[in-house]
């Protein structure tokens, strides 16, 4: 099980960000759109450090620059440093896949995010 995670614009468009090939379901030549796909094995974290109620889905409709800093916040303290095993519940590996939504933010402060 996962969550895909969009960051789109006012229109219901995906954004277009370097091409990268992390994620629970990867394309085979990577993807270059704001759309990613994360284990629900990293859910205890997301509890811990985005939402203890909602954890990820707490990012789902809300606009990118007001989460900036929970996600900065949650990967400063879950670091990004994963062990190469994708599946596996680590911090790093949690903290990983959020610094990838954050650069997103970076770019396209205005997008939204929906976790579906």
């Amino acid at each position: 099980m996962s969550w895909d995670v969009y960051l789109k614009d006012e229109k219901g468009n995906t954004f277009s960000v370097p091409l990268f090939k992390e994620g629970g379901t990867r394309l085979r030549d990577g993807c270059s759109k704001t759309k990613l796909n994360i284990t629900y094995n990293y859910s205890p974290f997301y509890y811990k450090y985005i939402s203890s109620q909602k954890g990820l889905r707490f990012l789902n409709g809300k606009k990118a620059k007001l989460v900036k800093g929970i996600l900065a916040h949650a990967v400063e303290n879950l670091g990004i440093k994963g062990d190469g095993a994708y599946w596996k519940s680590t911090k790093g590996n949690a903290g990983f896949a959020l610094s990838i939504l954050l650069e997103w933010v970076k770019k396209y402060p205005e997008g939204i995010f929906e976790v579906h």
